[in-house]
């Protein structure tokens, strides 16, 4: 997910739970009446505009519209108005009223319930509480999450991500450089910024460069910039992302894509603290602190020769595992609300939320592109729905078809990939003791990390004496 974060508005206050808005051209006295007599606190909005400003009022709960008597020129208004998550609307009209279609489309696509008057004074009062509640429901409280930093968005309250949570509070605290490994889409630039943000260094500039993306023979020029002159096209000095990010932390991301020859550069920069601009002879002394990540296998890299080992230890001082989605349990479905609450503007109606085979077709889905996937899917649900509730349809997760359906072995492989995934958090990444916590040999633990594609975090190299080489393959 991205580093900004807008918060959906907070639910009602306990003592402001029967607050409601009404907004009418012509209220109904008897009617509210009626509502105050029943204990509502009830604020009345005659104009698009009071209806606006009244909404922007904290506490809140619910809110009661008449349509009669505005004009298209004030449905952009009514519309905004009807948007608040945090507030449950009922749309009323006299017997025998009728409603334009921009009307009605307004009352289908924001209001929970619709009620014709006269009528018992006991309906208004359950349609308002009803709707007060879908609200609430409907609401996400994600200041309720362990959140790091006020404007970060870092969602989750499964053990892992808790245990995430420490590990960057603990690393905020010191220097070192720090590596973090995890599949793509997991979120490893929010966990740097994250550690930037309750670091010392939190006044200073993060600056983040992704060494993947960068052409090879630019990238030293971007780390360490150039001086007039330096190559063709260097009109002018240059400041490097490294000299920017002076006093700070400078996120190297897909480090893993570094090209050999630039490593040496920034090594030499680790080992000294000082850089020297292409095309310049001056030593720049820089204080920053590196964070660096990728979803490749960088002990893999070093025994293929494309990775340095004497960088992997300078930069993997301290270490951070990044869980995968599919490993995180109900956080899905609480990321999954956190998405659509943010980008519900996308849809050209109300979302009030999932159905429940949608979150059951969620929390079942292995998520190989991990975060980035699930809001790219929510956001593909809120423009392809034409319901209320997104749905497996809109979310591209609708149950495979007959002749696909989950065979017994397929359920088997789902369950003990879980497993296996739940396990290496818990023993930190540590294959020996995954291993006989999971009551296998650590040759069959690797080879089937190795067949569900489980990012090997640590030397998992096997021992020729182990056990399922010598043909012990009961595991």
């Amino acid at each position: 997910m991205t580093a900004d974060s807008t918060q959906s508005a907070p639910p009602p206050q306990s003592d402001t739970l029967r607050r409601v808005i009404c907004v009418a051209r012509a209220p109904n006295n008897a009617l509210l009446a009626e509502m105050r007599s029943a204990g509502w606190e009830v604020v009345v909005a005659k104009t698009a505009a009071g209806a606006e400003a009244a909404t922007k009022k904290s506490g809140v709960a619910a809110g009661l519209i008449d349509f009669d008597g505005f004009t298209p020129r004030d449905f952009p208004t009514l519309k905004a108005c009807l948007s608040q998550t945090a507030i449950g609307w009922v749309a009323i009209a006299a017997e025998g009223q009728t409603a334009s279609k921009a009307v009605r489309e307004l009352i289908r696509n924001f209001c929970f319930d619709y009620v014709t008057l006269p009528l018992p004074p006991e309906w208004i009062s359950h349609a308002l509480g009803h709707a007060r509640g879908m609200a609430a429901l409907d609401y996400v409280d994600t200041a309720a999450d362990t959140l790091l930093t006020d404007d970060s968005t870092m969602v989750g309250t499964c053990e892992a991500m808790q245990q995430l949570y420490s590990t960057i509070r603990k690393f905020a605290n010191t220097n070192a450089s720090v590596f973090i490994s995890g599949q793509s889409g997991t979120g490893k630039e929010l966990t740097a910024l994250a550690i930037h943000r309750c670091s010392p260094r939190r006044k200073a500039p993060f600056v983040a460069i992704n060494c993947g993306a960068i052409p090879h023979h630019l990238l030293q020029s971007e780390l360490f910039g150039y001086e007039r002159g330096a190559f063709t096209g260097a009109d002018g000095r240059r400041i490097g992302r490294i000299e920017s990010a002076n006093g700070g932390t400078l996120f190297l991301d897909e480090i893993g894509d570094m090209p050999f020859e630039a490593q040496a550069g920034l090594l030499r920069f680790l080992q000294e603290g000082k850089i020297e601009r292409l095309g310049g002879n001056e030593s720049i002394p820089v204080d920053i602190r590196i964070i660096s990540a990728t979803h490749v296998d960088l002990e893999a890299a070093i025994l293929a020769g494309r990775f340095r080992t004497d960088l992997f230890h300078r930069l993997c001082v301290l270490r951070i595992n990044e869980p995968p989605l599919s490993a995180r349990g109900k956080d899905i479905e609480i990321l999954a609300h956190y998405v659509l609450q943010k980008y519900k503007t996308d849809s050209t109606h109300k979302i009030h939320g999932f159905t429940p085979s949608a979150i059951d077709a969620m929390c079942s889905y292995h998520w190989p592109g991990n975060v980035r996937e699930l809001i790219n899917r929510v956001r593909h649900a809120l423009v392809m729905a034409e319901g209320r509730l997104l749905t497996p349809r809109d979310l591209d997760l609708e149950s495979q078809p007959a002749g696909e359906r989950m065979t017994l072995d397929r359920i088997r492989e789902q369950a003990e990939r879980s497993a296996i995934e739940t396990a290496l958090l818990s023993h930190d990444h540590r294959p020996g003791e995954t291993a006989t916590a999971l009551g296998i040999s650590r040759a069959t633990l690797y080879r089937r990390m190795v067949a569900y594609g489980i990012y090997v975090a640590e030397d998992t190299a096997l021992d020729d004496t182990d056990e399922e080489l010598n043909g012990d393959v009961s595991n």
